[in-house]
């Protein structure tokens, strides 16, 4: 299946989604969101790497900031960070470069890796989108952690790959019925913007039906 551009979802939700369906849908069908700490700095990073000169040159690499990318096979769309394109005779041609270029994108993270593999389904994504784009391969990018300064090798697996098109297809079916999950709580909740719109601890209230019927059964 084949997605109309207006129908193209935001390709950083797939982070908001792997980290929870719920919040994913607060922030991208309710339109709510609220800033903390982590946001802030986050976006701080992100803006950082996008406000750098577009392009830029060093030796055998091309360095290109806030490349735009869209996916018709995923229906997403979005901005990379970095996408390095190395000097390699196995690359694409790049107009107005001379030799065959290596793309291999570079996503920023204010803090330190994950426990889940998030981040790395968000690179796994723009390298989707870029293998479309440029008709290549991608077959590695890398995570930038602001928090330890270092780099995180990412390979796009075939795994890695096939649990991003079934997040696509997901986010695509609840954004097409309007759905908001419920949530699951755990410890994750302390660290998300929307604790105080989700309210996870309602969701572990018994439901008005459920209180209803105990109550009749009781009667009886």
């Amino acid at each position: 299946m084949m997605y109309a551009e207006e129908d193209y979802l935001m390709l950083s939700g797939i982070q908001h989604f792997a980290f929870c369906r719920r919040q994913w849908a607060m922030i991208h069908i309710e339109q709510q969101w609220a800033e903390n700490y982590r946001t802030t700095a986050g976006e701080l990073m992100h803006k950082k790497a996008h406000e750098e000169n577009s392009f830029e040159k060093r030796g055998s690499l091309l360095i290109v900031r806030g490349l735009r990318i869209s996916s018709p096979e995923l229906g997403l769309s979005g901005q990379c960070d970095v996408v390095e394109f190395h000097e390699d005779e196995k690359g694409v041609e790049l107009f107005g470069y001379d030799s065959t270029w290596k793309p291999v994108p570079v996503e920023y993270k204010r803090g330190m890796p994950k426990e889940n593999n998030a981040d790395e389904l968000q690179l796994c994504a723009q390298a989707i989108c870029l293998e479309g784009m440029f008709q290549t391969d991608i077959t590695e990018g890398y995570l930038y952690y602001g928090e330890n300064r270092r780099r995180s090798h990412v390979e796009f697996t075939d795994g890695l790959r096939a649990e991003v098109r079934k997040m696509a297809k997901e986010m695509h079916d609840l954004f097409r019925r309007g759905y908001t999950p419920n949530v699951k709580p755990g410890k994750q909740c302390k660290a998300c913007s929307l604790e105080s719109l989700c309210i996870p601890k309602l969701q572990k209230a018994v439901k008005v039906r459920e209180y209803m019927e105990r109550h009749i059964k009781m009667e009886d």
